[in-house]
């Protein structure tokens, strides 16, 4: 999925009065969209809640990241292998939370199809994310941050910054949303280009 789609869907999770004040008729539409994700979802909202609070993760941000990733469809497999509702990558955030869990090798594609597990490899995952982004100050740029994080990978988002994550970060917070967001949307071929 793309990162726009994924953008989008945090947003409307997240509530985005911003939007909705300005034009009356897009309110509707956000409803709409907002209602038409959470029934998507309904079936996965007790696996969600229980890693959430497991990862200390936003439960809104699992939302999304499942919503764009997959649609909701425990057997999605993207072209990169990425496999399951939160469309994760065995050798990458699969062998990432494996290693973190102290296990050896990787989660097996039948692991990543079982909604249960593919939701707490994810969230375990986002979570790893939120720690290593921790030195951002931004309360919406960490998020962004997090969430191109996970489709492109950490790494590649810190170096359209610098080479240096520590050099990355301090760059990073010095910048507001808006200009975060240009930067990311502007070097978006430099991250698929390091994704991973």
């Amino acid at each position: 999925m793309t990162l726009g789609i994924l953008i989008i869907s945090i947003l409307l999770l997240t509530g985005c009065n911003q939007f909705v004040h300005k034009n009356p008729n897009l309110k509707n539409n956000y409803l709409l969209k907002k209602n038409s994700i959470e029934h998507t979802l309904k079936n996965w909202n007790d696996i969600i809640q229980v890693a959430a609070k497991q990862y200390k993760v936003d439960q809104k941000l699992i939302k999304s990241i499942i919503y764009a990733e997959s649609s909701g469809n425990p057997y999605a497999k993207s072209k990169s292998n990425a496999i399951g509702l939160m469309q994760i990558k065995p050798s990458t955030a699969g062998l990432e939370v494996y290693r973190l869990h102290g296990k050896k090798g990787q989660p097996s594609i039948k692991e990543l199809y079982n909604p249960k597990k593919n939701i707490n490899i994810g969230t375990a995952y986002i979570s790893f994310l939120q720690k290593k982004l921790i030195g951002i100050k931004n309360k919406d740029i960490m998020r962004y941050a997090i969430i191109v994080s996970y489709v492109n990978g950490m790494s590649a988002l810190l170096k359209t910054f610098s080479k240096n994550s520590k050099e990355a970060i301090n760059i990073i917070n010095t910048m507001t949303t808006k200009s975060f967001c240009t930067h990311i949307k502007k070097n978006i071929q430099q991250l698929k280009h390091f994704a991973i």
